[in-house]
């Protein structure tokens, strides 16, 4: 797979910003110890999170329209910016941490410095390379995971005391529940350097590690509970949030502040039935005024294009490479950005100054709702696999080695320290479990044609610029009206280059429209132009200098989109950057066309 912008071609595999590595990014006020959890005051700067009818009424004031013909003509400010020189990483996959070498954030305000710990507990026992339990089509599945709303009484008896019984293990067992949301808190959150590079953190979010390592995660948490249980058939339930029946925090986790499901943290006004919306901003003012019928077709319409539109070659789905001497988030697939990254800040409770629990990577997997969430995302991964591309030739894994020998670290059910590599884990049936099969509407969902697509609006705006207000350039198209053979094998995409986040502790996101009409992308109106969102769920991050910011690349593939209104054989395109929640902290360094193979 190779993504080019026309001429010259770049391998997929080139990273698309400069190394740079930056000191904690992080501001948040209180971290990772119980005593704590209940005492944190509030963030002193809120989120400027913007509904659609806030910015509808608000404006930005440019009203004046270009003709589409003057657009290809390349009138409006805006040059698309070019793909920075390709910079190789060492050719070697991520190792895994040395865990002797965790270690605390370092940046955090004085009023809570001490009081965080990510480590889990390393007693200095061997390693273990990981075997198969199952050998490939030796063995039945032992574990069937269902869907959260469609388990009984007798299931949520079973579930609600495996985790009691982790939750009572000594705080210091590593299969204990304590410990268990340290893991992910610690490859999160910058705790671990990467082998060698002990100025590089090792980060499994926005890279192509983020399902093989949650994967893993949820696999070793399950075998836990079994274990526990004396029940080697226990499987964790999925939060089947792409459907409408399960559209909804599950109930399971909410029948009883007594329960070992129940997590206090949680957005107050989001319990059962309140819908989840997969374009949720930080408010949910969009929502009041959008019936439950039109939120469950957003939501669909929103899956489609996460999962086929924008999601026809690996690195669109899965995430871009992260070898070892790289920076951290080079780039998220299309289900980790959005809805990945959605329902964990929905789910978090706002009155907690960081969003905590499921709204923080450091806080989210105390919440055991966050497994039933990443089992579906790891479902997803399966449906992608096994249903929607699985007549690209096997085409749907990357091939080279530094991705499938990349490794980690995990505690098994019987404590021993167990080292896993991406290769095991791509088989689930080697692994011993499925999932309950369920429809899936959002199959159906394909995003309707504008009745009439309107001119697009003026490209006004100029690269570098911060989000702080609806930005639109102009970006020229290297080859258009190619043919379907063409569009098979290379995905048109657009890029958008040199993300900085100037504060990863807070929520970030904003959407990416091509050729909207003026007005409509602020006002909710453009959906039918929207090539996909950024979000960004808060989490901390290891930085060599003081304020430097993250910095990241997002991709959308668009040839479904240029289709759908209209926009195929046009030379240039408008492109629209609209910010939703933190988009002051955001600036933006460029937009251009690439294709992927």
């Amino acid at each position: 797979m190779e993504i080019s912008t026309g001429t010259p071609r770049f391998t997929s595999y080139t990273l698309l910003t400069p190394r740079s590595r930056i000191p904690y990014c992080i501001r948040l006020r209180s971290l990772l110890h119980g005593s704590m959890r209940s005492s944190a005051p509030r963030l002193q700067h809120p989120l400027r999170c913007i509904s659609r009818k806030a910015a509808a009424s608000d404006g930005d004031n440019r009203t004046n329209v270009v003709d589409r013909r003057d657009v290809l003509l390349g009138l409006g400010a805006g040059a698309a910016a070019a793909i920075g020189a390709p910079r190789r990483a060492l050719a070697a996959p991520i190792k895994a941490p040395d865990l002797r070498d965790c270690h605390a954030p370092e940046d955090l305000p004085e009023a809570i410095t001490g009081a965080t710990n990510c480590c889990p507990t390393y007693d200095g026992t061997g390693i273990v390379d990981f075997e198969l339990p199952v050998s490939a089509g030796s063995s039945p599945v032992t574990r069937v995971r269902p869907a959260a709303q469609l388990v009984d009484a007798e299931y949520v008896a079973k579930y609600e005391k495996a985790i009691r019984l982790m939750k009572d293990l000594p705080a210091d067992d590593p299969r204990s529940f304590e410990q268990q949301w340290r893991v992910h808190c610690a490859y999160c959150d910058g705790a671990y350097d990467q082998a060698g590079f002990p100025d590089l953190e090792i980060q499994i979010h926005n890279c192509w590690l983020f399902f093989p390592w949650h994967r893993f995660y949820l696999y070793f948490h399950e075998r836990i509970l079994g274990k526990l249980l004396g029940d080697d058939s226990f499987a964790l339930p999925f939060w089947n949030w792409d459907a409408p029946a399960g559209m909804a925090l599950p109930s399971i986790y909410n029948v009883s502040s007594s329960s070992p499901l129940y997590d206090p943290k949680r957005n107050p006004a989001h319990q059962p039935p309140f819908l989840l919306g997969l374009d949720y901003s930080g408010t949910d003012d969009d929502a009041s005024g959008i019936s439950r019928d039109n939120q469950i077709d957003e939501n669909l319409r929103i899956m489609y294009r996460q999962m086929v539109s924008n999601a026809k070659k690996p690195q669109l789905f899965l995430g871009q490479p992260y070898r070892a001497g790289d920076d951290a988030d080079p780039g998220a697939g299309s289900i980790e950005n959005v809805p990945h990254g959605i329902v964990h800040f929905w789910t978090g409770d706002p009155r907690e100054a960081n969003q905590e629990d499921m709204g923080n990577f450091y806080s989210a997997a105390r919440d055991p709702v966050f497994f039933a969430h990443h089992a579906n995302i790891d479902r997803l991964w399966h449906v992608w696999r096994s249903q929607i591309h699985n007549n690209n030739n096997g085409g749907f894994d990357f091939a080279d080695p530094e991705w499938l020998d990349a490794a980690f670290l995990f505690y098994d059910e019987e404590a021993r320290l167990v080292r896993v590599r991406v290769r095991d884990c791509l088989d689930m049936a080697s692994l011993g479990y499925a999932y309950q099969e369920v429809p899936l509407p959002w199959l159906d969902a394909r995003p309707t044609k504008p009745a009439s697509p309107g001119t697009p609006a003026r490209a006004l705006d100029a690269l570098p610029a911060t989000l702080d207000k609806t930005v639109r350039v102009a970006v020229a198209r290297p080859r258009a009206s190619r043919s379907a053979k063409e569009k098979e094998e290379q995905e048109e995409v657009v890029v958008v280059e040199g993300i900085q986040v100037s504060d990863c502790s807070r929520f970030v996101k904003f959407d990416v429209l091509v050729n909207v009409p003026d007005g409509d992308a602020e006002s909710g109106m453009g959906a039918a132009y929207c090539a996909g969102s950024v979000a960004l769920t808060p989490h901390a991050e290891k930085r060599k200098e003081k304020g430097a910011m993250m910095k990241t690349v997002a991709r959308f593939g668009v040839c479904d989109l240029l289709e759908n209104i209209g926009a195929d054989g046009d030379e240039m395109v408008v492109v629209s950057l609209v910010p939703r929640c933190g988009g002051e902290l955001v600036t933006i360094g460029g937009v251009s066309i690439g294709y992927a193979k």
